[in-house]
Order: C-alpha cells, then sequence, then structure tokens
C-alpha cells in the first residue's frame, strides 16, 4: 500500500505554545501585511501630482483682463484724469465760465484763493509785456500800423496794471513796504510803454503815469502818517521816487508833491544840519561876531 508524504515536515505547535493564540498571531501578521500593501499601493497614487489634494483643491490661476470685450465702449475721461489734462490757461478759463455761470462760487474763490504777491504779480504783468514786444512789428513802421499791431496787447498790459494796483493799496495792503515795493515795479513797466509821436497815440501811457502817480501819493501819506516820513527817507524811496519822475519827464507831479510834503522837513533838517558842519569844517561856526567899526 502506497503512501503519499507530504515533502514538507507537519508543523506542531509547541509544547508549552497555546494554539488558539498562534492562530490570532498568524491572522494579525496577515492583516498587517494585507494594510501594508494597500498603503504603499495609495502611497502610489498619493504621490501622484493630480492626486494631490493640494493641487485638485487649488483653482487655477488665469491672467486677469483690466477691460471685458462687453466692456468695451466709449466714455467721458474721470474728472482727475480730465484735469491732468489741461494746462494752466485752460484751467483758468474753465474755471472762468464757471464762476461766471455760478457767482457764488466765484465769490468763494475770490475769499479762498490767497493773495498774491508781489513777485506773482509781477510774473503776471512781464507775461503781458512779452506779447507786446513780441506784437511790434520789425523795422521801420508808420505809425498807424505799429499801433494797429500792438494796440490789443498794450490795452491787456494797461488793464492788467489798473487791476493789480489796488490790490496793494491801503487798506487793501497794510504794509507801505509792500505797496511801495509793487508801485516801483509797476512804474518801469509804464516807463517801457511805446512813446508815441502822434499825440492821438499818447493817451495810454499818459493816463498810466497820472493813475500810478495818484497810487504813489496815496502810499506816500498813509506811510508818514506812521513814521512820519523817516522810513521813507532812510529807505530811499523818496530818490527812487524822483528818478522814476525824471524818467516819466515830470509826469509824477501829484507823487512828488506827497513826498515833499512827508520828507521835505528831513531834507530841511539835513540841509541845516549839514550847513552847519561845513561851518564847522571850514572854522566859521562859533567865531566872534564884529561890532562897529573893527
Amino acid at each position: 500500500m502506497n503512501v503519499l508524504l507530504s515533502p514538507q515536515l507537519p508543523v506542531f505547535p509547541h509544547q508549552h505554545e497555546n494554539p488558539h493564540l498562534s492562530q490570532r498571531n498568524l491572522s494579525s501578521l496577515h492583516n498587517m501585511s494585507s494594510r501594508k500593501r494597500k498603503a504603499d499601493e495609495d502611497g502610489d497614487e498619493n504621490m501622484s501630482p493630480m492626486s494631490s489634494p493640494a493641487v485638485s483643491s487649488r483653482p487655477l490661476l488665469r491672467p486677469s483682463k483690466k477691460f471685458r470685450s462687453n466692456d468695451l465702449i466709449g466714455r467721458p475721461l474721470p474728472l482727475p484724469r480730465l484735469l491732468e489734462t489741461l494746462d494752466t490757461n485752460q484751467l483758468r478759463m474753465v474755471l472762468e465760465r464757471i464762476c461766471e455761470r455760478h457767482p457764488d462760487i466765484g465769490q468763494e474763490v475770490v475769499s479762498g484763493a490767497p493773495r498774491p504777491t508781489v513777485a506773482a504779480a509781477m510774473d503776471v504783468l512781464q507775461s503781458y509785456q512779452d506779447r507786446l514786444n513780441a506784437a511790434a512789428p520789425y523795422g521801420n513802421s508808420s505809425a498807424e500800423y505799429t499801433y494797429d499791431r500792438v494796440k490789443a496787447p498794450l490795452v491787456a498790459l494797461i488793464d492788467a496794471l489798473s487791476d493789480f494796483t489796488p490790490q496793494f493799496l491801503p487798506p487793501i495792503e497794510t504794509q507801505p513796504t509792500k505797496s511801495l515795493e509793487f508801485l516801483d515795479n509797476a512804474t518801469r513797466f509804464i516807463h517801457n510803454l511805446p512813446n508815441w509821436q502822434p499825440q492821438a497815440y499818447r493817451h495810454h501811457k499818459e493816463n498810466a503815469y497820472e493813475d500810478i502817480s495818484k497810487a504813489w501819493a496815496l502810499v506816500i501819506n498813509e506811510a508818514a502818517k506812521r513814521g512820519g516820513g523817516f522810513n521813507l527817507h532812510t529807505d530811499g524811496w523818496d530818490q527812487k521816487l524822483a528818478r522814476h519822475n525824471e524818467q516819466s519827464g515830470g509826469r509824477l507831479g501829484t507823487a512828488i508833491t506827497a513826498m515833499s510834503n512827508s520828507v521835505g522837513w528831513i531834507s530841511n533838517e539835513n540841509a541845516e544840519q549839514n550847513s552847519i558842519l561845513n561851518q564847522i569844517v571850514s572854522g566859521a561856526y562859533g567865531a566872534p561876531v564884529r561890532v562897529g567899526p573893527w
């Protein structure tokens, strides 16, 4: 009788080992091995970039578009952008039209704007002077043709002088030094006005001299009330006015009269002091007075 024997030796439990416990250990090892294989397989899948939860949950970044195709329609510029495109003259024209239509806004601008300085006023007057010089024709031209060419900028300069001058007179301007500084520079602009041969064209310059002479007199009288004329004399305003009067051909008579009344007594005192000083230098001061035929 042939008996088939297994090639493997039978495994018998240890004589001291519990057979039920050994069976549980084998089952645990089998389960752990199965879990390890599954973890390895899952790990291989999780290592894929497409299976990463961080990647799958993160939205794809697309380039942003500032304008959409359905928003590309014409529309006016916003106010700040529009103001950036305007130069000084355009801004002034727009503001003037708004103030003309709305006087209350114009009054608010006048009351809220800072007062112009002497330097700012001179810059504006110089711009008018430059336009007048640019309008003058080249070469020898007739007085009529020249006057027609320069009449508009000439009147514009004189009007600007007439508008700026009251701004620097009392009681608007309370500091005589600023008033005199403006008048000193404004008179120079009048000196530069054309000297027309026909008398009919001279009225612009004649009237300008008359108005500026009255302005000088007003400021001089006000300054004399405060300092008795000392500031006018010590700062040399009497000498400056005398030079302006000489350059104008004696057309600043009103201002010269006011200056003489304000600082004339100072000049007389100086003349007397100079006379005494001359006597002292010459040795005649305090000499005995001879009486009789000796």
